[in-house]
This record gives structure tokens, C-alpha cells and sequence, in this order.
């Protein structure tokens, strides 16, 4: 997808609603016309699409200072277009992820769960980190709540799909491991009212 560098955009919003007006004033209004329409359009863009793509083509490259810089630079996340305001929530949780903000990408991650994200893959990446990041603070129940609601979308993305089976399997294994415990705790409780 073609995008325009943000710094070269907003110099492009300046000369041409700034070169538009001098010309409309100096030389007439159709001179100036052209330039002034460009730079509302390109002004319209930034203001409905934000820089999320460009922050996401960092965040790819794992520079997330320079991700989170670049996602600084919107004017006003509210006004994005949903699936852009979606994904710059779901990128500023995956920041603070990194950053081992858990209650920092909790709270972006729920704000982008709220606003409507446009596939299954995204709703599902959100509910795993979701269910992540409440197995990391040890509520299991909540994790499998995010996890139950995960397996009901269709994720084609092999990645995804991936990463899905592995937290599966640490959900598994830590039901197996407390269900033996419980086991041997019970064991022993047998074993002291023998003695």
C-alpha cells in the first residue's frame, strides 16, 4: 500500500493550503484552488487514517520507541476511521506488552476490543494477548474466559494459529500440574489421618 512519509505529508499540508491562499489572493482564487483542495484532502487523510500504518512498518522492525513516536504524531485517535482506531489501540497495547506494561496494554487492549476491529484475526490476536496477560497476573479463570471466547473465531493466519495451540498447551499443562497437586495434597491428608 502506498503511503506518504508524516513529516513529508504535513509539509506537503502546509505549502498547499499556505501556497493555495497566496496564490488565491495574489493571482486569483482558481490558481490557488487546486493547491488548497490538496492540502485539505492530504489534511482529511492524516486526520481519518492517522499514522498507524507507518507505526505499524515500524513496530514489524521491532521499533517500538520510534512505533509509539510515530503514533504520537495523530491528531486525535477518536477521529480515526474505526478499523485505524482499532488497530492504533491495538498497537500502543502491544507496546506496553513489550514494555511489560501489563496494566497499560490491558487497558488499550480493551479499548480496542470496544471499537469494532474488522476480522477474526485481530479479534482473536486481542483476546490472546488479553488472556496473556491475565495468566501472567495467575487469574486463570479470566485467561480462559479470553481463550473460550478466542476459539470462537476463525483465525486463518498460520502464525496466530500458532501461537494459539502454545498457550493452549501452557493452559493444559497448568490444569494438569494443579490437578496432580490437588492429588498429592489429598494423599497426604490420607496419610496423616492413618497416623
Amino acid at each position: 500500500m502506498f503511503t506518504i512519509n508524516i513529516y513529508l505529508r504535513f509539509a506537503l499540508i502546509a505549502v498547499g493550503i499556505i501556497g493555495g491562499v497566496l496564490l488565491a489572493v495574489f493571482n486569483g482564487f482558481w490558481y490557488g484552488f487546486p493547491f488548497i483542495l490538496a492540502g485539505i484532502v492530504l489534511f482529511v487523510g492524516y486526520v481519518l487514517f492517522g499514522t498507524v500504518q507507518s507505526a505499524a512498518e515500524l513496530s514489524q522492525k521491532m521499533q517500538f520507541d520510534e512505533a509509539e513516536q510515530r503514533l504520537n504524531l495523530t491528531l486525535k485517535p477518536e477521529w480515526l476511521y474505526k478499523t485505524n482506531q482499532a488497530f492504533y489501540y491495538m498497537m500502543k497495547g502491544t507496546i506496553a506488552m513489550n514494555r511489560k506494561d501489563n496494566e497499560g496494554a490491558e487497558k488499550w487492549l480493551l479499548k480496542a476490543q470496544q471499537v469494532e476491529l474488522p476480522t477474526d484475526n485481530e479479534k482473536a490476536m486481542v483476546e490472546l494477548q488479553l488472556a496473556n496477560i491475565q495468566a501472567m497476573k495467575g487469574k486463570w479463570k479470566a485467561a480462559q474466559m479470553h481463550f473460550r471466547n478466542l476459539k470462537k473465531l476463525k483465525v486463518n493466519e498460520p502464525q496466530l494459529k500458532d501461537q494459539i495451540k502454545q498457550f493452549e498447551k501452557a493452559l493444559s499443562n497448568r490444569g494438569q500440574m494443579k490437578h496432580s497437586m490437588g492429588q498429592r495434597g489429598g494423599k497426604r491428608g490420607g496419610f496423616r489421618n492413618v497416623r
